[in-house]
């Protein structure tokens, strides 16, 4: 027993030593020739990796723009200084996909578990940021309920918010000139930068104006042992044929109908995990068929993506026809896929217990790399292959809810739908390209010097449709303002529409 304290305490030790170490490093100034070998380095790495790379800003530009960074880098840097630097120049490229991941600072288990005992401070409330401004929405279960719905916060901790939102703005960017993405990108993802960048604290000063009235307010981190949640727990396969989200408390994917005769169907999908989600389209569709709706609301509002399989079998319930949902991925080599992250970020022991797998990596991405006719290298995807129509598939009139927030795969799903004319778009611009994106796998570029991490991905992957060549989102076929600053609405402009439209070709 007591070698088994020892070895837990020189292994916590040991971690402790680790984490000094790294933030150690994390303060340390890089020399100014050190930082220039950086920004060479992820310069030809884009080259090399990503497909075209060019399709936003013209190679003479980009060129330029990293010159000039070279140029303007004068005095040594810290890696997150040289992050701020970096980051808003690759976002130029305008890939919604390509994102230097900000650096921030380790904590030791004990401060982790500290924090784990406690409620995220920012996670108190719902926000929207937009437009140089931060709204909170409403209080969570965890929060103090100090700020009400409609509080503009106008100061963190003494910094401005005009001027955070428009530092973590320059470091993102949607797919092409797009312009709603960013609204729920800040929403999302504003208070995990500034986090990044400051770090953990257990309280924060806020300057705040409410009823145009401006004061300053502190809000706290409380003890989790000090609210009482009401959590929902579903069964076993509701879990997960509806992909339960414990952290949320909701679920990833839902079925309804919105009407009581049943003749419009809803489904809402948050993300493209695949998670079950065969199971849960063959159950619904069969239950829409069987209730003979004539109406199919497809909600993918707010979702981000992800599998392209999941698309494909969806798509299969959609469509009237055998289709080819997307074109063969194109990469800039072939082989490129070897290049795929497998070792990355894991630990030594992990590569060791990895390594004996690597062989049919090397082989399987061998296999499913090639050639098309025109000599372009390419990624043999089962998704750019002819399938067939269900025998569910529904038959009546689709609408499909899109907004800045449906990227990605939910864009390559609009978009197909958009052109096979067989949907009704209902909504905002989408955030993610409606003639494609580079997506899919990534191979993560270490910088020699800062040690910052650059994810390229490697697959060009569009919807098969005739390109519009308008370097934008997926415009809707009825644009409907969802009003997004207005916390107090109750009613969903967008979804109400669709339901208004109904009944009036229903009348």
């Amino acid at each position: 027993m007591q070698r088994l304290y020892l070895l837990v305490f020189s292994m916590l030790i040991i971690g402790c030593q680790s984490v000094k170490k790294a933030n150690l490093e994390f303060d340390k100034k890089i020399p100014v020739e050190a930082l220039r070998q950086d920004i060479d380095q992820s310069y030809l790495a884009l080259k090399k990796f990503h497909p075209e790379l060019n399709c936003y800003i013209s190679e003479n530009d980009l060129t330029k723009k990293f010159d000039s960074l070279k140029h303007n880098i004068n005095e040594p840097l810290t890696k997150q200084e040289f992050y701020f630097k970096l980051a808003p120049v690759i976002a130029k490229i305008r890939e919604g996909h390509l994102r230097l991941k900000i650096p921030q600072r380790l904590y030791t288990k004990t401060e982790i578990k500290k924090w784990d005992k406690k409620t995220p401070l920012f996670g108190q409330y719902t926000y929207r940021v937009a437009d140089k401004r931060i709204i909170v929405k409403q209080a969570t279960l965890d929060s103090e309920q100090k700020l009400l719905p409609g509080t503009e916060i106008l100061e963190i901790n003494g910094k401005k918010v005009t001027d955070l939102i428009a530092k973590y703005q320059s470091v993102m960017t949607a797919d092409g000139f797009n312009k709603t993405y960013y609204k729920y990108a800040l929403t999302e993802s504003f208070f995990n930068y500034y986090t990044a960048e400051y770090g953990l604290f257990d309280e924060a000063n806020l300057r705040i104006k409410f009823e145009n009235k401006i004061s300053d307010v502190v809000i706290k981190r409380i003890d989790k042992d000090d609210i009482k949640k009401q959590k929902y727990s579903p069964s076993k396969g509701t879990k997960k044929l509806y992909d339960f989200d414990a952290r949320t408390n909701t679920y990833n994917r839902s079925m309804r109908f919105a009407t009581s005769d049943s003749s419009v169907a809803y489904i809402k999908v948050k993300s493209f995990s695949h998670t079950a989600s065969s199971k849960f389209y063959k159950q619904s569709f069969n239950i829409i068929k069987k209730a003979k709706s004539k109406y199919l609301i497809l909600d993918i509002r707010n979702n981000l993506g992800g599998s392209l399989d999941e698309i494909n079998n969806l798509y299969s319930y959609l469509s009237n026809q055998p289709f080819t949902l997307v074109k063969m991925p194109e990469m800039t080599f072939e082989n490129a896929a070897l290049h795929r992250d497998f070792f990355h970020n894991l630990s030594a022991t992990n590569k060791i217990l990895s390594a004996g797998a690597y062989p049919f990596f090397i082989l399987g991405n061998k296999l499913l790399s090639g050639k098309n006719a025109s000599g372009k290298a390419i990624f043999k995807e089962t998704a750019a292959k002819k399938s067939k129509v269900k025998k569910d598939a529904f038959t009546g009139k689709i609408y499909v809810l899109i907004n800045g927030a449906s990227f990605s795969a939910s864009s390559i799903l609009s978009s197909k739908l958009k052109f096979d004319k067989r949907a009704t778009i209902v909504g905002e611009e989408t955030g993610g390209a409606n003639d494609g994106a580079v997506a899919g796998f990534n191979n993560t570029i270490k910088l020699k010097n800062s040690k910052l991490d650059l994810p390229i991905g490697l697959l060009f992957i569009q919807p098969n449709i005739t390109p519009e060549n308008l370097k934008r989102g997926v415009i809707p076929d009825v644009e409907v303002d969802a009003d997004f600053f207005n916390v107090f609405q109750e009613q969903d402009l967008q979804y109400e529409w669709i339901l208004n439209d109904i009944k009036k070709n229903s009348d």
